[in-house]
Order: structure tokens, then sequence, then C-alpha cells
């Protein structure tokens, strides 16, 4: 006999296994209409997605017909098609217009459904010679109207949709152009994905599919008025036409199902359609019901589940109440350790931000430190070049000294002698050359001081000018003949005058060291402009640069003079000039002999005033 308790327990079993089965039946149809619900409203979306997709790729040839048949050449055949010339013209035609336009096919048909000119007239399944008077879209087109039909093309075999419209000449209608769209592209698109998207005629016959083994299938019983309406068009050919093994039903009288039972498998599926009338299509977006089920019984499982887990609410309550004090003092406790390693943490990352702002300044001081070594080794460097040209300079000066003290007593003896003509012509020379000799000592002043920062435009034959008085005693001890060649029209690039000025006697310098001795001392120097920048080239006839040593020309004292004749700090000294000039300085062995050196700047446009620097 059972007793109380027991009773107790079985009734609570009991009346827990009622609510659960309740629970999961409610749940479960309550779920399943709402997954199945929001998969109508995916279907929908994918549904209007595929006739826009379908209407889009046909409603752009649509007017392609009308175009075709008002050409020329189309009318002329339509008026004469037997003539040989005209055909030819028209087939290449075609053809030029088909692959233009990725179209399938593009043919002329005369009144009674000959074909007379094709796009595929030089292929094996060419149109011309067939006739296709049996079609809707040529009997159409005939009687004046444009037509639109989707069939298996009988020669190619190939499915596509045809476009046609009447050929007119005058009032009356010659022929027909019919143009062929291939559909396989917009069908390949749909295979693979989570939904079966078909498209079927208006007998119901499927010929638009993601899956090859429901083509050409009916969706509707094959009657034999269907049958024979479609052979009439020979819509489809000789392709085998069958019925898809369906069923049709709903859920909960508002969702249609179709049910499709195939290789002893029935599969439901929910059908979302809806028809192209101006195709006469029906476009169907079919979505397997059992990912909807089955997250339906998941979530009917899962309101199963927080039935129980609210049975045993009870019994965990006690036991998170007994937890929660040990729980606080854990907390507490690592808190409190949270706490230290923070503030163990902070004075840490103190300490390295004090050792990174030390070592900010060390690398600033660095900086200005290597700045201002540059700056003294650029000046170095034009003191050098000063040194190297002293001797030159001098004898440049002892020659108007000389002349000064000849004219100077003559024309002391010419104003004894009261020759005040000759005296005046004695002392206008000694003026000229105290004037050559002021400039080549301001030139050499200029040329000598340190230079600030600021660029701006600067006019190159200016400054090849100041550069000629610095080096003219150079080329002269070294016997060189420099060849300028300025262009057409001159030049401003952004630079400083000074600075620029000291690069083109480092490098005119260099090369008539290169020319000295030599039988050929010729030294060229070109400007040109190109897309913004302004090229300076300098071209020596020496023995050029080896390769050996090209990579390191431009390294801080590497020099390939004797001892005592350079510091090797010249061109490296010029390279960074350049780069700071937002330019660039190379060198390179010309294919005649030679070295060229080459200044590349930036263009400034024209400007009257000087660039200070």
């Amino acid at each position: 006999m059972l007793t109380y308790p027991t009773l107790r327990r079985l009734s609570f079993i009991g009346a827990f296994l009622a609510a659960a089965a309740c629970v999961l039946s409610f749940g479960y149809s309550l779920a399943t209409g709402v997954y199945l619900d929001q998969a109508a409203s995916r279907g929908q979306t994918t549904l209007r997605l595929a006739i826009a997709g379908l209407r889009g790729h046909i409603d752009r040839f649509e007017p392609l017909p009308a175009l075709i048949a008002d050409h020329d050449d189309i009318k002329e055949l339509a008026v004469s098609p037997n003539d040989a010339v005209l055909r030819d013209r028209a087939n290449e035609y075609l053809k030029d217009i088909n692959e233009l336009l990725r179209s399938s096919d593009i043919y002329v048909m005369m009144v009674d459904g000959s074909t007379i000119a094709a796009s595929n007239y030089d292929q094996a399944t060419s149109f011309v010679g067939e006739n296709f008077a049996y079609r809707p879209y040529f009997q159409d087109a005939v009687q004046g109207r444009n037509g639109r039909f989707f069939a298996l093309g009988t020669t190619s075999l190939k499915r596509g949709y045809y476009f046609s419209s009447p050929i007119l000449v005058g009032a009356d209608i010659r022929g027909v152009v019919v143009f062929k769209v291939d559909m396989d592209a917009i069908e390949a698109s749909w295979r693979g994905g989570d939904n079966e998207i078909i498209v079927a005629d208006p007998e119901g016959i499927i010929f638009m599919t993601g899956r090859k083994d429901w083509l050409y299938a009916g969706l509707l019983p094959l009657t034999r008025k269907r049958i024979a309406r479609t052979e009439q068009s020979k819509r489809y050919a000789n392709a085998v036409l069958t019925e898809l093994p369906v069923s049709n039903s709903s859920y909960d009288g508002r969702l249609p199902l179709l049910t499709v039972s195939e290789s002893n498998e029935r599969r439901e599926y929910l059908d979302v359609s809806d028809t192209m009338e101006d195709a006469g299509w029906t476009v169907h977006v079919l979505l397997d019901t059992r990912s909807a089920r089955a997250q339906a019984f998941t979530v009917a499982v899962a309101f199963l589940l927080v039935l129980g887990l609210a049975a045993l609410a009870g019994l965990i309550l006690w036991q998170r109440r007994a937890r929660l004090a040990e729980r606080l003092e854990l907390q507490r406790s690592a808190r409190i350790e949270l706490e230290q390693r923070v503030d163990e943490r902070t004075a840490t990352l103190a300490s390295v931000n004090r050792q990174l702002e030390t070592e900010i300044d060390e690398r600033r001081a660095t900086e200005r430190q290597l700045r201002q070594t540059q700056a003294d080794l650029v000046q170095a460097g034009k003191l050098a070049a000063l040194g190297q040209m002293s001797a030159a300079l001098s004898h440049e000066f002892n020659q108007p000294l000389t002349a000064v003290k000849t004219y100077a007593d003559n024309a002391l003896v010419l104003l004894d002698r009261e020759r005040i003509a000759e005296a005046r012509d004695n002392v206008s020379r000694i003026s000229g050359l105290s004037d050559r000799m002021a400039s080549i000592s301001r030139h050499l002043r200029n040329f000598a001081r340190k230079p600030n920062e600021q660029l701006g435009p600067v006019e190159i034959e200016s400054v090849i000018d100041d550069t000629l008085a610095i080096v003219a005693s150079r080329l002269k001890s070294a016997r060189a003949e420099l060849s300028i060649d300025l262009g057409p029209a001159p030049l401003m690039v952004r630079a400083g005058a000074v600075r620029l000025q000291q690069v083109l006697v480092n490098i005119i310098s260099n090369a008539a060291d290169a020319v000295e001795g030599l039988k050929d001392r010729t030294i060229e120097l070109s400007v040109q402009a190109d897309a913004g920048r302004v090229r300076i080239a300098v071209r020596d006839h020496g023995p050029g640069v080896p390769d050996a040593i090209a990579e390191r020309i431009f390294d801080p004292f590497f020099t390939t003079k004797g001892v005592g004749k350079g510091l090797g700090l010249g061109l490296s000294i010029s390279y960074n000039i350049v780069k700071d000039f937002g330019g660039s300085l190379s060198i390179a062995n010309h294919p005649e002999g030679g070295a060229v050196f080459t200044i590349e700047l930036d263009a400034m446009p024209m400007q009257r005033h000087e660039a200070a620097e």
C-alpha cells in the first residue's frame, strides 16, 4: 500500500510530467509558427531580389531589337534579302553587336519565318536557313508588336529569353529581328544557397532552377492540353517533360507548404511565390522547413528546461545563501590584493616614465648636437674649398693690383704733362679693376658665411653666375672649359641660394680635378625642367667613377685624392644639402665617357625678387 509521502511524490512527478508535455506541445506549436513566419519574411526578401534580378537582366535588352531593326543595313537586307553583299554585311554587324553586348544570339527573319542573317552565321549551329515561324515571338512581331518568349533553342539547345521587333520599311513589315538573352548566369547564381529558387512557365513547368534534376519538371499535372500548348510553340524542343512528385498543404491556413517526394525521401518546403505578369512566369522560393522545425523543437525543449530549472530554483536558493558570505570574503581579499598590485604597477610605470623622459631629453640633446655638427661640417667644407682656391685667387688679385699700380704711375706722369684725357682713361681702368676685385671678394664672403635654414625660390641663372665667379680661377688653373646650357627659359627652384652655390662649387671643382691634364677638358652644365622638377647636370670628360666606389662616393671623409688634397667632405655635404632642399643628388657614368652629377629639385614659379637664405 502506497504511503502518503510516496503518493505525494508521485502526484508531484505526474503533475510535472503533464505540465512538461503541455509546455512542450504548446511551445513547439508557437515556436514553429514564429520561425516559419521569419522564414517567410526572408523568403519574401529573396523573392523580391530574384524577381528584380530577372527583370533587370531582361529589361535592359528589351529595346535592342527595335534599335537593330531600325539600322539602315538591316532595312536594306529586308528589302533585298537575296543580295549577298548585304547578307555578309548584316552577318558581320550582328556578330559585332552580339560580341559587344555579350548576348546569346541575334538574327533576322523574313515574314515567312526563314532566317537570312545571324550573329552565328559562321558556326556549326548557324540559324541561317532555319525557319522559326512557329515561335510566338515571331508571330507577335509579324503582326507589328514587340514579342517576348522564353524557350529552349531548337538548333542551339540552349535556354534563352527571346525579344523580337518588326522591321518597318515605311509602313510595311518586311522582316523580324530577334534578340536572344542567355539566362544561365542568373540561374548559376542561385545554386549552393540555403533556398531553392525556381521559375515556372504558365503551364507550371520548371525551366529555371538551381537543381538540375528539377529542370523541365511540372509543378502541375501534365495534362494533354498543357503538353499540346507546349509542343505547339516548341518551347522546350526535344526535352523530356516530367511531373515533380509534389503535394500542397498549408500551416495554420496561411503559410503554403509544398512537399516533394523523391528517392524515398520526403522534404517539406515553405513556398513563397509571386508572378511576373509581363513574362508570364511564376517565381517560387522554397525554404526547407527542417531548420525552422528543428529550431522550434529546440525552443520547446528550452521551455521545458526552464520549467525544470524553476523546480530546482528552491534547492539552489539556500545553497547560494550559504555561499554568499564566503564569496563576499573572497571578493574582499581579492580587492585588497588587486589594490596592492595596482599600487606596485603604478610605481613601476612611474619609474619607467621617468626613465623614458630622461632618454627623450638625452635624445633631443643628441639631435641638437648632431644638427650643430652637421652645420659645422658644412662650414668646414666651404672653408676647405676656399683654402684650396686661395692660391689661384691670389693670382687673380695680384694681376689687377699690378695693373692698378701701373695705371696709377702712368696717370701721375700724364697729369704732370697735362695730358688730362689719357690720365682720366687710366683712372677709369683703375676703377674697373677695383670693381672686379670687389666682386670676387663679395662672392667669396657670401660663400664663406653660414646660411640659415630658410628655403624659398632661387633663380638658377643667378646662382650659376655667382658660382662662376668662385670657380673661375680653378677652371683657369685646370685649363678647363665650362659649357653652360640654361634651356629656353629662366628657371627657379626651391632651395637656398648660398648652399646651392656651395653644391655647384663642389661639383664643378671636382669636375675640374677630373679633367685636369687630359686632352678633352670640357665640362658641360645643363639645366632642364620636367614635370614639376628641375634637373641640373654637370658632366666632365674625365675617367668616370669606378663601380667599386660609386656606392661610397657620398660617404663622409671618402676621397680618391692624394693626402692633403681634400677631406672627403665636399660630396657628402653636398648630398645632405640637396636632401635638405627636398631634392636628390646622384652620380652616373656617361655612355660616351666621364662622370655625370645630377641634381633634382622642385621647380618654383618665376619671381623677380631674390630668395634670401
